[in-house]
């Protein structure tokens, strides 16, 4: 009779001992969102979404007050068009009517030096005949080479004239130019950043902040989830985790989803855990494990972070 009670007791122990394998793993849905906001400061003026609307790509999210980067936009574009025009005058050289006035002085004096020359020539030949004195030739002579060098003068200023000018003070100009349109750029990039759009399309997982709040520079206004984003995380036990490899196919099953979803490996962490977080029960209380990343191979937009899963692999 001892012995019987013995062996039952044995087969009671044996039995407790040998407990069946999981059937999967136990996990959750993670998503990784993309925060969005703005690298400039500034009063939120309007929220263009709602916490759980789905958006596309290029769908208005919110906008930033932003009448100081209006104002410095119409500045710099003002800045730049005095600029480009300064330098549209210093190439195009003196006014038509400038040019003019020069080419009249310049034939006056053609004119007076003609005539210089035709009183030198008289004086000449007077000399010859000893008619005037040296001082009257000479005084004729230096009058024509007076007058030819009026000449040459005017001409010169003419020709300067319509050259424009020189070419170190048209290169500085164009570096005002380069310089005020380069100002033009970042006013403009300063007022488009005052206005942010989806990256991505996905759900509007939460908004951060209510219109009429200020929003300090570089912080989310808009949480976006797309669904790409969306992956699965469940813990394998350590004598299972080996046998795992990136890429490996898996099944997850979810509550309420007719049928498992098809999932593939992406990560296989590098630490080990004790006990799987969110998910405690006595089976798996203590025990060594490791954390697996899988992500869909197909859309799942209509699940959400959180929900618990069960993974197993695909045969």
């Amino acid at each position: 009779m001892r012995l019987s009670a013995l062996l039952v007791l044995t087969l009671l122990v044996l039995a407790g001992c040998s407990r069946p394998a999981p059937a999967g793993y136990q996990g959750y849905l993670e998503g990784e969102f993309v925060y969005v906001g703005s690298p400039l400061a500034g009063r939120l003026e309007s929220l263009a979404v709602q916490k759980g609307a789905r958006v596309t790509a290029g769908t208005p999210l919110f906008t930033l007050e932003r009448n100081a980067e209006l104002a410095a936009q119409r500045q710099a574009a003002d800045q730049l068009r005095a600029a480009q025009a300064r330098l549209e005058d210093l190439k195009k050289g003196s006014r038509p009517s400038e040019l003019a006035n020069l080419a009249a002085r310049r034939d006056q004096a053609r004119a007076a030096a003609e005539l210089s020359r035709l009183d030198l020539t008289r004086q000449e030949n007077l000399f010859a005949t000893k008619v005037v004195a040296v001082s009257d030739l000479d005084r004729a002579r230096l009058t024509h080479e007076q007058n030819l060098h009026a000449v040459d003068q005017l001409t010169a200023q003419l020709e300067t004239a319509t050259l424009g000018a020189r070419t170190d003070a048209i290169a500085a100009a164009e570096a005002d130019v380069s310089a005020a349109a380069a100002a033009k750029e970042h006013a403009d990039w300063s007022v488009d950043q005052k206005s942010q759009a989806a990256p991505k399309a996905g759900l509007v997982f939460d908004t951060l902040y209510r219109e009429g709040e200020f929003v300090a520079a570089g912080l989310p206004v808009v949480a976006l989830l797309p669904p790409a984003n969306l992956k699965v995380r469940f813990f394998v036990p350590e004598g299972q985790f080996a046998a795992l490899r990136a890429g490996a196919a898996v099944h997850v099953a979810i509550n309420g989803h007719p049928a498992p979803l098809a999932a593939h490996i992406s990560f296989l962490s590098p630490q080990p855990e004790f006990t799987p977080p969110v998910l405690y029960n006595r089976e798996n209380r203590a025990k060594l494990v490791f954390m697996v990343e899988a992500v869909f191979d197909d859309d799942a937009s209509d699940l959400h972070p959180g929900q618990p899963v069960d993974v197993t692999l695909a045969n």
